[in-house]
């Protein structure tokens, strides 16, 4: 079972790895439903921190793998991965 501080620590690291894919795609052209799922992926990014800042691991968790999913569908879109 993991305990608190070993989801805090996967959640931050997951945040991490999320932040560096952001960066890996700024500065692309886009469509517009692309823009909008970045969009939302950074919505759940701070989704994420907020929900780990209130001590809801469970949920951050879910937040920050929604965001990591929509950006690696973009990622694969534009063959980045």
């Amino acid at each position: 079972m993991i305990d608190n501080l070993e989801w805090k620590e996967k959640i931050l690291k997951d945040i991490g790895i999320l932040d560096i894919n952001l960066k890996e795609i700024e500065g692309m052209n886009f469509s517009e439903k692309e823009k909008e799922a970045i969009s939302r992926a950074k919505d759940y990014r701070e989704d994420c921190k907020y929900y780990l800042e209130k001590g809801d691991q469970i949920t951050s968790f879910e937040c920050v793998s929604y965001s990591h999913g929509l950006i690696d569908t973009i990622r694969i879109i534009h063959d980045i991965i």
